[in-house]
């Protein structure tokens, strides 16, 4: 071979491996801008929470839930937790009457029933705390109330919640285990209304719920009864199917099941599920 063909020959194989790796950097680049780009599409498919989430929660979970609604905004720029307090029953009629709702939080699986024997709930509610009654007596118990019999004494005026409210029913459970008859001078809508009429001085005592003693401090007196161990309700929540928030909805019901959720609920006197 003569020195030009060999000057020839390594030009050819210096140009190759050149082009060899061009070829590569711009495999690796392209790799990379892929790589880049789907990164970019999974970031913009998660979806950013936003807007309002409407909660519709038993009565008794007031004072907790509008904590963790205060929560919940603060951890999520841009949301805005609205609640609708009521009777359990009450709620329950809304939502299958077609009231727009993200979630349903009950203070029974029976009320949570309605909604979802209508097909108004997507999968199965999950149990997050559970709740005992309580006495409630004014301040300083002065008609010495120290049980549930007690109650049935002719001179003190008493207060249950309706029967069809998980606080009624609970109550009336307590009561048919004891073998006691009461006949109270009300049936309140809510477990909030019959506390009411205690704080109002409009009743001596009241059959409620441990928490409701505890959210009213000084106002009224806690009296425990052992029946109420036969009558404690646990509280279901659920994703409502027509959820006009549905990503906000089960990031707030995340929320009420976390480490934090149970904390703030545990303090407002609620049982563990």
């Amino acid at each position: 071979m003569t020195r030009s063909a060999r000057r020839t020959r390594r030009t050819l194989q210096v140009a190759g491996a050149g082009a060899a790796a061009l070829l590569a950097l711009s495999a690796c680049s392209s790799s990379d801008d892929s790589s880049s780009s789907k990164s970019d599409t999974s970031a913009s498919a998660s979806p950013k929470m936003s807007g309002t989430v409407t909660v519709f929660a038993a009565a008794s979970l007031k004072e907790s839930f509008t904590t963790l609604g205060k929560e919940f905004e603060t951890a999520h720029p841009g949301t805005k937790v609205t609640f609708n307090f009521a009777g359990s029953d009450t709620l329950a009629a809304s939502i299958t009457s077609g009231a727009p709702a993200d979630v349903f939080a009950a203070a029974s699986p029976k009320t949570m029933a309605i909604v979802t024997d209508k097909g108004d709930g997507v999968g199965t509610p999950a149990t997050f705390v559970r709740n005992q009654l309580e006495i409630a007596t004014l301040p300083g118990n002065p008609d010495k109330v120290t049980s549930l019999k007690d109650l049935t004494k002719s001179s003190l005026k008493v207060v249950l919640c309706d029967k069809t409210v998980p606080c009624g029913a609970a109550a009336q459970k307590a009561l048919t285990a004891s073998k006691l008859k009461l006949t109270p001078v009300s049936y309140e809508e809510d477990v909030k209304s019959a506390l009411n009429k205690v704080v109002l001085k409009e009743a001596d005592a009241a059959v409620v719920y441990k928490t409701d003693v505890h959210a009213a401090g000084s106002k009224v007196e806690g009296v425990e009864f052992p029946e109420s161990a036969d009558a404690i309700n646990d509280y279901p929540i659920v994703l409502l199917k027509n959820a006009p928030n549905a990503v906000a909805a089960k990031a707030f019901i995340a929320l009420v099941q976390s480490a934090e959720g149970q904390k703030v609920l545990s303090a407002a006197g609620f049982l563990k599920p």
